[in-house]
Parts: structure tokens; sequence; C-alpha cells
């Protein structure tokens, strides 16, 4: 998408599944580039690809053809030992369905993945981040006394935890109220500029995607 150094590449992707009707295709022949600090949208309507592009991207799941080049590193090249580390170590998520641990508290659910990676300080990081999103008086509150924003914000806070490189969000405000959503939008923007991380959102939402500066259109599996 631009000329500046480039943290995720598709290369010719395509994905198919076996169906009861044969293979079938969910993607076909994607190509395109993202740069480091760039915040893309992925849009299209229901059923066009977006969730599967999104999870070959992460390395989640592997394409039937083409490959995805993620910092630096050809995925198809890497186990899946070898995929998860580098997830670990350079990617953030944000999930529509939040995606927090029940039996956890919010500073729980944040310290996480530092403790996972090993870092030191985890507890106090997590406290700092939870502020950050204007949770300080939730720290001790588990998942279900939460609100549906208030939940997607120790998932931010979570996400932005460990400094990642790239953010994938799937449909971040897919579950909320307006208000709620728009709360979480601009921490989200606000946060991925202050960690000039890069940004890949899955979306529906024609405003949130004209707020990205690259949109990636996807129509019956296909790049428009």
């Amino acid at each position: 998408m631009t000329n500046s150094v480039k943290v995720l590449s598709a290369n010719h992707l395509g994905k198919s599944i076996a169906s009861s009707e044969g293979n079938l295709s969910i993607l076909h022949d994607i190509c395109f580039d993202i740069a480091k600090g760039e915040s893309v949208a992925i849009t299209g309507s229901s059923g066009s690809g977006k969730s599967t592009l999104l999870g070959l991207l992460a390395g989640l799941d592997l394409p039937t053809s083409g490959n995805v080049t993620l910092m630096g590193q050809d995925l198809n090249a890497l186990n899946e030992d070898e995929r998860a580390k580098l997830r670990g170590l350079h990617i953030g998520f944000v999930f529509q369905s939040f995606q927090l641990l029940p039996h956890l508290t919010a500073l729980e659910n944040v310290m996480l993945p530092a403790e996972m990676t090993g870092k030191a300080n985890a507890k106090s990081e997590a406290m700092v981040w939870l502020e950050r999103v204007g949770l300080s008086e939730r720290f001790e509150h588990f998942p279900k006394t939460l609100s549906g924003g208030e939940q997607q914000r120790v998932a931010l806070a979570r996400a932005f935890m460990t400094k990642p490189d790239i953010l994938f969000a799937d449909e971040p405000t897919g579950s909320l109220d307006e208000l709620s959503g728009n709360r979480v939008i601009e921490l989200l923007f606000e946060l991925n500029q202050a960690n000039q991380s890069t940004l890949v959102l899955v979306t529906h939402d024609p405003a949130l995607a004209s707020r990205c500066q690259g949109q990636i259109h996807l129509q019956g599996g296909r790049l428009v």
C-alpha cells in the first residue's frame, strides 16, 4: 500500500475448503502490502472472506495457495509452534467477543500475555494500561460484572500490553452499543498512534473503515 517498511504482505493468497459439494473457494488470488504504522480496514459484505483473510494474515490458518509474509517471515515456512511464537512477539488481537477469561479479574486478564512471555513487571504495567483505558476502578472485577464496552476496553488493554508491532481487530465494536463502540474506536486509534503499531481491522462499519489510511475491500472472496 505504501513504499515504506513492509510488515505484512499477502502474495497471491487463496483459500478453499472441502464441502459436501466439493471444494468451496473462499479467497482468490489476494495480493497487497501493509506498511509499518499503517491503519488498514478489511471491508465487504458477510461471507466475502474478511475473517478468513484476517486468520491467514495472523498465521492462525494457512492458505491453500500463495503465502503471507509477516515481519519478514514466510508463515508457510514455519510450523505451528514457530507461528505461535511469532504472534506472541509481534501481534495483539481484539475480537468482537472480547475473549476474556471468565475466572480471571480484569487485571489478571491484562497481565496474561506478559506473564506468558515471562515479563517481570507484568502487574504494574497492566495497571497502567487499565488506567489508560479508563478502568482504574475495575482492577479486581471479573468479566461478568463488566459491561460490554468495559470488557472490550479490558481486551484493548490486554492487546497493547505486549506493545505489538501489529494489532489485528475483528469487528471490535460489533457487539457494542453506539456510545460504547465510539469510545472503543477512539481508544483503538489513540493507543495505536501512541504505540506506532500497524492496525489491521475487519469491519462492517463504513465510518470506522473511513478512519483508516487504507481499505481492502472484498467481494465474493476477491479483492475489489
